[in-house]
């Protein structure tokens, strides 16, 4: 394949074990730059695994990642921010104990030097994460405050605002409206769009087949660890796509 025209990312023949439980099995998916892929499926089918592979949190056991038509090694998170990609997960890995900006910039965070000394410059953070608090209609007590005595919402907020600091080759946003008020989630929607019309590509990881249609370009099923559709959201309408989910409930990853 010529490079140029070669996906963002192709997973090719993906494959993950957790002991005998075969969580991902032979997937196979690409994304283009600009273009928003929606991951649905039942619980435990294997969408979450299947992406903290791809950044490296729980690498893959097989198969091969293609950047740019590249093959690339992802191994960690390290790796994958390397590439250009930012995740949303669904448990939001937070750390409880640090406040809300630290949270956002952990690991990034902008250094300040007076002569021979250096510090973190924690007004550049919040001077910088403060209006895109106010973009999502966010509303924390401080920016100091501890992610433990944030709300579900506020906490989904958090990780939300650093997926849109740190903007991305790629964005990948697992359960992004979860607890989210409605004005919230139509800011998250519209937050999609924005990034889409910058050439920044998303996989979108949502229950509700509603939000995937408002925004996707591309639907893709997983079940019981096997990607069993892919296709143009234009190709289905959200009705088949729920009779494909309600077929495959109940099901549950593969024994080996």
């Amino acid at each position: 394949m010529n490079k140029k025209n070669a996906p963002l990312i192709r997973m090719e023949n993906i494959h993950k074990w957790f002991g005998k439980v075969h969580a991902v099995d032979g997937i196979s998916l690409t994304v283009d730059k600009g273009e928003i892929v929606g991951l649905v499926g039942n619980n435990g089918a294997g969408k979450s695994t299947l992406i903290k592979a791809l950044v490296g949190v729980q690498p893959k056991n097989k198969g091969t990642y293609y950047w740019k038509g590249k093959e690339v090694e992802i191994k960690s998170i390290k790796d994958s921010r390397a590439l250009g990609i930012e995740a949303v997960y669904q448990d939001q890995a937070l750390v409880d104990s640090l406040g809300v900006v630290k949270n956002i910039y952990y690991g990034r965070e902008p250094i300040k030097r007076f002569g021979p000394f250096k510090t973190i410059d924690f007004d550049k953070m919040k001077s910088e994460v403060a209006p895109l608090f106010d973009e999502l209609g966010l509303d924390v007590a401080s920016l100091d405050q501890e992610v433990r005595f944030c709300s579900g919402g506020e906490r989904q907020g958090v990780a939300i605002v650093r997926a849109m600091l740190f903007r991305a080759k790629m964005v990948i946003l697992d359960e992004p409206t979860t607890a989210l008020s409605v004005p919230a989630i139509k800011r998250v929607l519209n937050f999609m769009k924005a990034l889409k019309q910058e050439g920044i590509s998303i996989i979108l990881i949502s229950h509700n087949i509603d939000h995937v249609y408002q925004v996707a370009d591309r639907i893709a099923v997983i079940s019981h660890g096997h990607k069993i559709l892919d296709e143009n959201t234009s190709e289905n309408t959200k009705e088949e796509i729920e009779g494909v989910l309600h077929e495959t409930a109940g099901a549950v990853y593969e024994e080996i």
